[in-house]
């Protein structure tokens, strides 16, 4: 693939082209770690979950026909990258990849989870239209085969001038966002993974729990600019399909495949509130890097994807060189290591990606028990949430997030779950609190386009 660039006209930015892209078929976005892309015309997108492949005609338009699962998922093949993105991790041209904790864990173990919804369980498109920042500049990027065709002629007339959009109907909740489970419900699941524990099953197990509302009018697109402002979660990202929607502030890369095989991973187990006040914020920070119950915590998750990639790594590869960092985000301060490592040279990305999900962050250790024991609990199917978005380049670089501080949308249903790693030493008032604390600055977001007149 040869790739041709034409600039945007400046006036654009990330809001104007959210709203005229999105018009496109097969729009997604990723905020990819400060270097946000579009990707829309896919060459095909494959729907796991409805058994749908869609195939891109020679005029832009698209068939549908049934989906081959005996075939794999992408095929990333070994070419170097283009000398204008060469070593480089960022998008330029490939398959952008959704792939749900429900599909991940299903990998593993038969669900007992009860799912409400028929919405993908996993979204693979191949991308060679994107528009993506380059030298502080958005451009727009399409495969030079494309050049000439009415489709991509008119986009690039359109992104050459300020282009007026028909603003869509404003976005409006039934009601405000509501917790599934009742306190006393969270008490009876933290006091079952206690018992766990302390039977010997797991070291520490991820509990989460739902909050949830009904859309009725609007999409999740629409907040896309304004919830990536109030976060700024590096990883965050959009993909949809039809009555499925998936808008994700994720502040947590799962893996990042660098160029000669490298591969790095930053997983978040640890957390306390920012706050206004810069002194209590600061300390605030401090209490978490010195907290040696979250750092025991986090070491847990450490060792767990070091067994992980191990599977995968050249011996001898698999390194921590960071253990116990302190992030700061816009809500909440975590706790963050990194692992690195290198893949064999027989071991195909893809695949490995595959094996690891579900991230070991939001699972437990050892991880196939934790997932036993939280499709026990929960009592409803995870979804998108603990999954992960990310892409694949062609030639096997790329960056995939774990779907946390996510929203989903299926139909008119709106959900968005939160919760923590439980070990023997947790406290139930701390644990329940630090659930709404990653999640409040996102329900607060969301209540003020909610219907209150029912309340």
């Amino acid at each position: 693939m040869h790739l041709h660039s034409v600039t945007c006209h400046p006036s654009f930015g990330l809001a104007s082209l959210n709203q005229y892209l999105s018009q496109y078929f097969g729009f997604c976005f990723l905020n990819d770690d400060a270097q946000p892309f579009f990707a829309l015309l896919p060459k095909s997108l494959k729907v796991y979950g409805q058994n749908h492949h869609f195939l891109r005609n020679a005029d832009l338009s698209y068939k549908c026909a049934a989906l081959d699962q005996t075939k794999p998922f992408i095929d990333i093949s070994q070419k170097t990258p283009q000398a204008h993105f060469a070593n480089k991790v960022h998008f330029h041209g490939g398959h952008v990849c959704f792939f749900s904790y429900d599909f991940a864990s299903n990998q593993h173990l038969y669900t007992n989870a009860l799912s409400t919804n028929c919405s993908p369980t996993a979204l693979i498109g191949e991308y060679d239209v994107f528009v993506r920042k380059d030298d502080d500049q958005w451009c727009l990027f399409f495969d030079n085969e494309l050049s000439d065709h009415t489709v991509i002629q008119k986009l690039i007339y359109d992104l050459q001038q300020p282009t007026a959009v028909d603003h869509k109907e404003s976005f409006q909740l039934k009601h405000p966002m509501l917790a599934r489970w009742a306190k006393s419900d969270y008490t009876n699941a933290f006091e079952q993974v206690q018992a766990y524990l302390y039977a010997g099953d797991c070291y520490q197990i991820n509990l989460t729990q739902e909050f949830q509302s009904k859309i009725s009018q609007g999409r999740l697109l629409q907040l896309l600019p304004a919830l990536l402002e109030l976060s700024q979660a590096p990883f965050g990202g959009y993909i949809a399909h039809d009555d499925f929607e998936l808008l994700s502030c994720s502040p947590e890369l799962f893996i990042e495949f660098q160029a000669n095989r490298l591969i790095r991973t930053r997983p978040i187990k640890g957390t306390l509130p920012r706050h206004n006040d810069a002194k209590i914020d600061q300390k605030n920070r401090q209490q978490l890097a010195t907290s040696e119950k979250d750092q025991a915590e986090n070491l847990m998750i450490v060792d767990l994807l070091r067994n992980d990639l191990s599977v995968f790594a050249e011996t001898g590869s698999v390194k921590t060189p960071k253990l116990f960092e302190v992030e700061s985000f816009a809500q909440v301060h975590h706790l963050v290591s990194e692992i690195q490592a290198r893949l064999k040279p027989e071991i195909n990305p893809l695949e490995m990606l595959l094996q690891a999900l579900p991230g070991g962050s939001i699972t437990g250790a050892p991880k196939i028990r934790a997932m036993q024991i939280i499709d026990e609990l929960e009592g409803n199917a995870r979804g998108a949430y603990c999954g992960s978005l990310g892409y694949f380049n062609y030639d096997g670089t790329g960056r995939f997030n774990i779907l946390i501080r996510s929203l989903q949308r299926y139909g008119d249903a709106l959900s968005i779950w939160a919760g923590g790693g439980i070990t023997v030493a947790s406290n139930f008032d701390a644990e329940y609190q630090e659930c709404l604390d990653k999640v409040s600055a996102l329900l607060d977001f969301l209540n003020q386009f909610a219907d209150t007149s029912s309340i």
